[in-house]
């Protein structure tokens, strides 16, 4: 489904990607797990075709979903022709706008718009909370809930292949587990996700498959039970 070859990033004269390879199958989930700074976030951009000036610039290799190049191909039309759509670190919801604004802008370019009340009602029933507060602000909601409302607004957009990066930053321990619950339980109607995550244990216990980042190279990889065994993944990442 979602295939990255050789890829060189930039950013300015900062080189952030050396050469990183990685596969997606549709419906895996696939995690990348490293420091801060490794490049994880930078993959996430360079493949939702983030670029400059907001965004790293690639420089060599290829980003191919479906067989088919990304490289030429604007940011919106990745959402609206292939239904792959970022879940930002920060969540970037729009804070003055009501929850339901927020859902709705999301729909923007879906062609398919007899769908909307059943993804809505599908929305609220995954995350109850939002649809309690879907008059209120979103700047009003907590860290969880704007979490919850992030992953929402991807759905909202017709997303098949979510890229989510950092879902579990500022999240206290029982709302983050809620998350990855709602996450797993997207994964197993036919979501596609690639997890960019620094809860490393969290991310390996989640995904099907992983590949490990450090300063922009990937250097180790495979299934998650076999990263939490490598010896090396448990003392840079697992505390042991």
């Amino acid at each position: 489904m979602l295939s990255v070859t050789n890829l060189k990033v930039k950013y300015g004269n900062i080189e952030a990607l050396h050469g990183v390879s990685f596969t997606v199958n549709k419906g895996e989930i696939v995690t990348l797990i490293g420091a801060n700074g490794a490049g994880k976030t930078t993959t996430l951009l360079s493949i939702a075709r983030l670029g400059p000036p907001e965004g790293p610039k690639v420089i060599q290799g290829d980003i191919a979903f479906d067989g088919a190049s990304l490289l030429n191909m604007p940011a919106h039309l990745v959402v609206a022709n292939l239904h792959m759509v970022l879940v930002p670190e920060g969540r970037h919801i729009f804070g003055n706008l009501s929850v339901m604004d927020n859902l709705t802008l999301a729909t923007y370019a879906r062609k398919d718009k007899e769908n909307l009340p059943r993804d809505l009602d599908f929305v609220f029933e995954l995350f109850p909370r939002l649809g309690e507060r879907r008059k209120q602000r979103a700047e009003s909601l907590s860290g969880g809930e704007q979490q919850m409302l992030a992953v929402s607004r991807a759905l909202m957009s017709g997303a098949e292949f979510i890229l989510l990066d950092e879902p579990s930053m500022g999240l206290a321990p029982l709302l983050m587990y809620d998350m990855f619950r709602s996450l797993k339980r997207l994964n197993q109607q036919g979501m596609t996700i690639l997890l960019v995550e620094q809860n490393a244990r969290l991310a390996l216990d989640f995904a099907h498959r992983g590949y490990v980042l450090d300063t922009g190279r990937i250097v180790a990889e495979g299934p998650c039970d076999e990263l939490r065994d490598n010896p090396e993944v448990k003392k840079a990442y697992l505390g042991g």
